[in-house]
């Protein structure tokens, strides 16, 4: 396994999207820095079956990606735990939907620290370990809402654009250091908020799953179905790994064909 004892840090590891990335990179021989909310029962119970189930070491970090702070507590204890950081992959989220005008200021000011600041904040703080290393690989979760617009989502869809963007730049500063730095774009994935509109809708309409996918997805994701967080996992651990060496500065989207329209 060419990614063994790396240590990737996966920020909104608790669920959807981040777990399932933090699941597929441990499957690759990674220890893990898990930065997430969620109550400390399930916290334990996922580090156990993580570290006995792929025999890694793991760390958790409850700290607020909203404070610089508590970014840089998070990098320095993970630092003192595993030596490096090899891996960031920035999936934390906020998101707040309202029209521009009753948009409250404090959400647009978390959506902008937790989307877009946060990211910009791990890699600074691990960049330099990075170089000295002569190794790293940098993954931003974006969303099909970096790429096309929404209306009533303005601060996720602002931040999401602004990641390709930082993506774009930290990727050009460390071409020289086998560092990469590449942007994911997930369209309507099968993550804990979109499993609650879906039961939703298969409650009210009485639709099978598979229906109620189509229905929910019209217009938008060609393919009808709902993206499987297991497969952007297998897309990050593939751009970590060395089949991806020269992919550097790169907007994938994996969106069910929604990019394409």
């Amino acid at each position: 396994m060419p990614l063994a004892d790396k240590t990737a840090l996966v920020t909104g590891a608790t669920q959807g999207l981040g777990l399932a990335v933090a699941r597929r990179l441990a499957a690759e021989g990674c220890h893990l820095v898990l930065s997430g909310f969620a109550d400390a029962a399930a916290i334990a119970a996922l580090r156990r079956d993580i570290e006995s189930t792929h025999h890694v070491r793991t760390i958790h970090d409850d700290g607020d990606l909203a404070r610089p702070d508590a970014i840089e507590r998070l990098i320095a204890t993970a630092t003192d735990a595993f030596g490096a950081i090899d891996i960031v992959v920035n999936n934390a989220v906020a998101r707040h939907v309202n029209p521009i005008e009753s948009f409250a200021t404090v959400d647009w000011d978390r959506d902008l620290a937790v989307n877009l600041s946060a990211a910009f904040h791990t890699i600074r703080l691990t960049l330099s370990g990075m170089k000295q290393r002569n190794w790293g690989r940098i993954v931003n979760v974006s969303s099909i809402y970096g790429l096309v617009g929404a209306p009533n989502r303005v601060g996720y869809v602002t931040t999401k654009t602004a990641l390709i963007g930082l993506t774009r730049a930290a990727a050009l500063e460390t071409t020289g250091y086998n560092i990469t730095c590449n942007a994911v774009c997930p369209g309507t994935s099968a993550t804990p908020v979109h499993e609650t509109s879906l039961d939703a809708l298969m409650q009210r309409t009485g639709l099978a799953r598979a229906e109620a996918e189509r229905q929910l997805l019209a217009g938008k994701q060609p393919t009808g179905r709902l993206i499987s967080p297991e497969g952007v996992a297998a897309l990050i651990a593939f751009l970590c790994g060395p089949g991806s060496r020269d992919i550097t500065g790169a907007v994938l989207p994996i969106d069910g064909g929604w990019s394409a329209t």
